[in-house]
């Protein structure tokens, strides 16, 4: 049964010019200090905070200071007037810095974001300079100079090379293409050696004949299209791990930003390089420098980001150290123990099966043992062992597979709900890197009733 107050309130006609009069009356009434009249309608549609606010003196809160996401821009004395801070050195710097890092800096990125991109920026620097050397070194391969080379030639060279370029594009992305996203930091260092030695590709090409130049020229259009395909693929992964609230677009914008600036110095001290430097010896001994700083800075920077995902080496290190010591390392212990090139020597023989050969390794004692288990994990005479994932295997059923094979023994619930408590991404799937066979058993008996690969897993 309605009360009064709600009886009260129905007989009142409710619209927005209603509600917007009275909260001009409140305004009103309440600067002159009067007690205003009770109206039920209004209290029911704002509930407390409208009792609240009718019996107020009439006082305004009280301002305090206006922040943006980097913090405080403005505060306010006592009575209320704006105090506007003074213009000063470092505050220009910021507003010169802020066109050119997110909005909301620091804390709206993860805290690897600032070393890794100091890092990308000197090299980028050293290969913007490194760079001009080469193209220099192209264009006398094309010809430019010579008045025997023709420019219908040069023109054929260049289709040439960008066709060969673009094909690699096409068979890198189809083979690797899932594997950049859970071995990013691998296959962003990768880029830039197969970026370095396509330079030096184009070092080389002035000096060789005819069809060894076309074919070196025509290899450099490999290893770079290679580059494009794991530096960009690699680069986007790496961002949306810097992207800490959803600041993906723009971080990817002021990146873009920052490169350009960081392009434009490394052309203008790269033209007087190209002026100075004229002789075979000195254009290789600055490569070899300029391509060594290249690949230290680049080295360091995929170093000092701490990715939160778990691949195969990163959950290799956190079970073998959970295992002997009983401790969850973080994401910044362990990118301090991961190595960038090679899976390092703590990742096992341990694969996913992606063959339908692979089948006959199963045997039915496997079957019974993991009548449970969402996987199952075979071992060949050799040692090495091959995980068979099942239908309905999510990615804890695949981290799970994966430490049971690394250790010998299932993991412990307290190791998996640690992982979170720790900071790691459970949800993501960095541990399949490629095509993948998933079992589906029948219900009855253990029948192995068809197969289908991760990449075109429905849901039941």
């Amino acid at each position: 049964m309605a009360s009064p107050k709600e009886e009260q309130a129905k007989g009142q006609v409710y619209n927005k010019a209603y509600v917007d009069s009275y909260l001009s009356s409140l305004s009103q009434a309440s600067s002159d200090g009067v007690r205003l009249p009770y109206d039920p309608m209004l209290e029911l549609f704002y509930g407390k905070h409208a009792t609240a606010n009718r019996r107020t003196d009439g006082i305004p809160p009280k301002l305090i200071e206006v922040v943006d996401e980097s913090g405080t821009i403005c505060t306010f004395d006592d009575e209320g007037n704006a105090i506007m801070p003074r213009k000063t050195v470092r505050s220009y710097g910021k507003a010169a810095m802020d066109v050119f890092l997110p909005a909301g800096y620091p804390h709206t990125v993860t805290p690897d974001y600032t070393p890794y991109q100091i890092y990308d920026s000197l090299q980028a620097f050293s290969s913007t300079i490194a760079g001009l050397l080469s193209s220099r070194a192209v264009l006398q391969g094309f010809g430019v100079g010579d008045s025997a080379s023709s420019a219908t030639a040069a023109v054929l060279l260049t289709v040439l090379q960008e066709a060969t370029g673009r094909l690699a594009t096409i068979l890198f992305a189809h083979r690797y293409g899932r594997a950049i996203e859970p071995e990013c930091k691998f296959y962003r260092f990768l880029a830039d050696i197969v970026n370095d030695s396509a330079l030096f590709l184009d070092i080389l090409s002035p000096a060789l004949p005819q069809y060894p130049k076309i074919l070196a020229l025509c290899g450099a259009g490999i290893l770079r299209a290679l580059c494009g395909v794991s530096g960009g693929a690699a680069k986007a992964s790496l961002s949306a791990h810097f992207a800490k609230t959803g600041n993906l677009a723009e971080l990817n914008a002021k990146d873009g930003s920052q490169e350009t600036v960081i392009s434009l110095l490394g052309m203008l001290v790269g033209s007087l390089f190209v002026q100075l430097v004229h002789s075979k010896k000195a254009v290789w001994a600055w490569m070899v420098v300029l391509v060594g700083v290249h690949l230290w800075t680049n080295y360091q920077a995929v170093r000092s980001v701490e990715m939160r995902t778990l691949n195969r080496q990163r959950l290799t290190i956190l079970a073998q150290y959970y295992f002997s010591s009983n401790i969850i390392l973080r994401p910044k212990a362990v990118a301090a123990k991961e190595s960038i090139l090679r899976s390092g020597p703590a990742v096992p023989d341990v694969s996913y099966a992606s063959k339908l050969s692979q089948l006959r390794m199963i045997q039915p004692a496997d079957r019974v043992k993991f009548r449970s288990e969402r996987y199952i994990i075979v071992k060949n005479g050799s040692g090495a062992q091959t995980i068979f994932l099942k239908e309905r295997a999510t990615p804890q059923d695949i981290q799970k597979a994966w430490v049971e094979a690394c250790v010998g023994i299932g993991p412990q619930s307290a190791f998996l709900l640690g992982l979170k408590t720790a900071g790691w991404d459970v949800e993501a799937n960095a541990l399949v890197t490629g095509r993948t066979l998933l079992i589906k058993e029948a219900k009855q008996g253990l029948h192995v009733e068809g197969l289908s690969t991760a990449n075109d897993k429905k849901g039941n």
